[in-house]
């Protein structure tokens, strides 16, 4: 896919406490510095004065960990919204999906869409191949992705780094560009 046009909006994907918690619980990450990155894109964007959208998941099981009366729902200091940044509540894996996300970036002129956040294998992944087929120019940047180790039906554990580089493979070229902050702030910058 070509690079993104210079006024994309960000996508700021589920920054949420859970993913602290299960990391402090011994789960880590596969990008150790995404949090660092997120905040390096929220700063880039909005300096540029270009568009973010924050999403939240929160769950519908009370016994959900982003429930919204969990602990797990609070947003990450590194990524609170600022201002009058909207803020998209979903319930599910996709921003699309039972949001008025595609309404608000139809407001916006349906920009090219830049994304973020966790979980890189579920709900960054489930965006991402919406936004692909609805259209959107997407580009998910791949160190400022939260995600952890799966355990596959037979037991074993797929590690961080191996979840995320197989979830980067399913969207490289057929729904996203995949890049890293470095060249998105290069970009946005001119």
């Amino acid at each position: 896919m070509a690079p993104a046009p210079l006024s994309p909006a960000l996508l700021m994907i589920d920054v949420q406490m859970a993913f602290v918690h299960d990391r402090d619980a011994g789960y880590p990450w596969a990008n150790p510095e995404a949090e660092a990155r997120i905040a390096d894109l929220l700063a880039a964007f909005r300096a540029a004065g270009l568009p973010v959208i924050h999403i939240h998941h929160h769950g519908l099981d009370p016994r959900d960990t982003m429930h919204a009366t969990a602990p797990g729902a609070v947003v990450q200091p590194c990524a609170a919204p600022v201002g009058a940044e909207p803020v998209v509540v979903k319930h599910g894996a996709s921003a699309f999906i039972g949001t008025d996300l595609a309404q608000r970036l139809a407001a916006l002129g349906n920009p090219a869409l830049v994304l973020a956040g966790g979980a890189a294998n579920v709900c960054v992944e489930s965006t991402a191949r919406m936004a692909g087929n609805l259209g959107f120019s997407t580009t998910v940047v791949a160190d400022a992705l939260i995600n952890f180790q799966k355990t596959l039906r037979d037991g074993r554990v797929m590690p961080p780094a191996d979840v995320l580089a197989l979830t980067l493979a399913n969207l490289d070229g057929e729904f996203a560009r995949i890049t890293d902050t470095a060249t998105v702030l290069a970009e946005i910058a001119g």
